[in-house]
């Protein structure tokens, strides 16, 4: 079978580069040992249950100007899927000089481009490292792709895919260049609709108010991704080398990242993001440059997936690009800031237009779009990406999964990727660097570790706010006692003590006290005492 390649994924494609594989890592550590034949047969199970992953990418025009996926017949899956022996003692570090090598290695472009290998032995268990070219599939799509491999419990057989769990294919339709004359056609057919566009608005004047905001907020977009300068020289940016550096944070609580955003405002991503945002003032620091009026640029991927297509492999993904606080040293601030100006971000068309525009780069003559990615990239000095990952803890070919960490791919001249990834309640930070230009990434790691406590000690210093459900219940609360004095159940001094004793005693069908007067003389009311007198 043959489908041609979609946009989005052919330019994602052609920006495959030595020093910046376009090649998402993942790393799963299992809590105990499995078997290579296990783990085959579960990936051969579920995974090959995807096209994408028995396709290979053939180039039929020059220059990958044309480019198709198409089934490869000789699929190996022992050359897919692989055991590497983890030097000993099998500890946090080999693992991490592992990935790091594995990480610029490219994947083959003559196979399917995967491959997992298991290493093993590490901790009292195993790892299992795979490699999906970015081509394949977004962040969201690939993190659907690895859950479908995995089982709630240890006893699930490995031939059996978990229900509901399949991914569709990719719906973003063909990458091949249109003729001119069906473009002719096209450009007429869009003339018309937008002809009978514009007598519908001609009778609702409100359309036209809201495409009038809409074009507003486009223009406004394109100008700010136009106008932004290129980044500060800093020990963050510069020439990049082949050889990348990987590693990952201890496990974060997901709960206290949320306890911060309640206290002190914000989402799970702006806390993060303004942690990540001060590890790298720390980091610039820590290599003696100042940070005073340092804002650094990052590419935030942002998911344009429709609930229809949440689970079709290929690239749905735009981006936004946030400028990082750098130079305040304060925490709580710093949050502020990021949180401010990541609400402005999701609010603007940036995300749609860098999404079109990754559309339009694949369907130009190929080499094109590297001087665009080129520009751009020298704008940003890291790509940082956040994928929320499941809340149970998980099992793969009968082993728990202890720790789930992937690393994202950078473009043209961007020399770091974070990456945010919660598991089962926790969070954890993954980092890769070109190796010349940061090879210490772990102090990177550091500084979000110690910018993460600053922000919970603030947190825990600030009172905790008045939820809305808790002011009703104060509310309620308060007008229970106010009732209570009106009907004289309490005993408070004063007029209202005094006046709600002069109350016909008795009680009214419904059961609550009486608020009529009595008679003179009398304990009770009219009503009341004609209902007594009856009696």
């Amino acid at each position: 079978m043959r489908e041609p390649m979609a946009s989005v994924d052919l330019t994602l494609l052609r920006l495959e580069n030595p020093t910046n594989l376009m090649v998402v890592t993942g790393v799963l550590v299992l809590g105990s040992p499995i078997g290579l034949e296990r783990l085959k047969a579960t990936l051969e199970a579920r995974l090959l249950r995807f096209d994408r992953f028995r396709q290979r990418v053939v180039n039929l025009g020059r220059e990958q100007d044309t480019s198709y996926w198409q089934d490869d017949p000789n699929l190996d899956l022992d050359y897919h899927v692989q055991r590497i022996a983890l030097p000993l003692p099998g500890d946090e570090a080999a693992l991490q000089a592992l990935v790091s090598r594995m990480i610029s290695i490219p994947l083959d472009p003559d196979k399917p481009l995967w491959q997992f290998h298991l290493v093993e032995p590490y901790g009292q268990g195993c790892a299992v490292l795979c490699r999906v070219h970015h081509s394949v599939g977004d962040g969201q799509a690939l993190v659907q792709v690895l859950l479908s491999l995995t089982d709630s419990g240890a006893d699930a057989p490995s031939s059996v895919a978990p229900e509901g769990t399949q991914v569709a294919p990719s719906r973003d339709g063909p990458a091949e260049p249109r003729p001119a004359l069906a473009r002719l056609g096209f450009a007429r057919g869009a003339g018309r609709k937008l002809v009978r566009r514009g007598l519908r608005l001609a009778t609702h004047p409100s359309r036209v108010v809201k495409l009038a905001e809409t074009g507003g907020k486009a223009a406004r977009a394109l100008g700010r991704l136009a106008l932004t300068m290129p980044e500060p020289n800093t020990a963050l940016s510069g020439k990049l080398g082949v050889a990348k550096k990987a590693t990952w944070s201890a496990a974060i609580p997901l709960d206290s990242v949320k306890f911060i955003g309640r206290r002190l405002g914000g989402t799970v991503n702006d806390v993060l993001l303004s942690a990540v945002a001060g590890a790298l003032r720390h980091y610039l620091l820590s290599r003696g440059e100042a940070v005073d009026g340092v804002e650094l640029h990052a590419a935030i991927p942002v998911s344009m997936r429709s609930p229809e297509t949440g689970g079709a492999l290929g690239n749905q993904v735009g981006a936004v690009l946030l400028r990082l606080p750098v130079f305040l040293a304060d925490p709580a601030e710093r949050l502020k800031v990021t949180r401010e100006r990541m609400d402005r971000r999701k609010n603007s068309l940036e995300a749609p237009i860098i999404y079109a525009g990754l559309k339009v780069l694949g369907t130009l003559p190929f080499g094109l779009e590297t001087s665009l990615v080129d520009h751009y990239s020298s704008r940003l000095t890291a790509v940082m990406t956040n994928v929320p990952g499941p809340r149970e803890r998980l099992w793969l070919a009968g082993a728990p999964v202890d720790v789930f960490m992937f690393w994202v791919p950078k473009t043209g001249g961007v020399g770091l990727g974070v990456s945010l990834l919660s598991y089962a309640g926790e969070v954890r930070v993954g980092i890769i660097s070109d190796a010349g230009l940061v090879p210490d990434p772990e102090a990177i790691v550091t500084g979000f570790e110690a910018e993460f406590g600053a922000l919970l000690a603030q947190a825990e210093a600030v009172a905790e706010p008045v939820s809305f459900r808790a002011s009703l219940s104060m509310l309620d609360d308060a007008l229970a006692t106010l009732q209570d004095l009106l009907d004289g159940r309490s005993e408070a001094p004063g007029r209202i003590a005094e006046d709600v004793v002069d109350r016909c005693q008795a009680l009214t069908r419904a059961g609550v006290p009486c608020r009529n007067r009595p008679l003179p003389g009398a304990r009770t009311c009219h009503i009341h005492q004609a209902a007594q007198d009856e009696q």
